[in-house]
C-alpha cells in the first residue's frame, strides 16, 4: 500500500487571508518550505506541522491528510 499525502494548508491560508510569505514568517521557515508543504513534495517534521496547524487555528488532523491507496 502507498499513503496518499494531501494538505488544506492553502484553503486555510485564504480563510486567514494570509501569503504563503506571512505563513512562512509565523512558523519559522522560507516561502519555498510553505509551497512545497502545500504540494506533498516535503516531508514535515511533526513539529512544523504542529506550528502550521497552530498558525492557521485548526488541528493537524484538519490540515494534514493522509490516505492508504492499494
Amino acid at each position: 500500500m502507498k499513503n496518499k499525502f494531501k494538505t488544506r494548508i492553502k484553503e486555510l491560508r485564504a480563510r486567514h487571508d494570509l501569503t504563503q510569505e506571512q505563513l512562512a514568517d509565523i512558523v519559522g521557515v522560507r516561502r519555498e518550505t510553505i509551497g512545497h508543504v502545500e504540494h506533498g513534495k516535503y516531508n514535515l517534521s511533526l513539529l512544523l506541522a504542529h506550528r502550521i496547524a497552530q498558525a492557521l487555528e485548526s488541528s493537524i488532523e484538519e490540515v494534514f491528510i493522509f490516505e492508504e491507496e492499494n
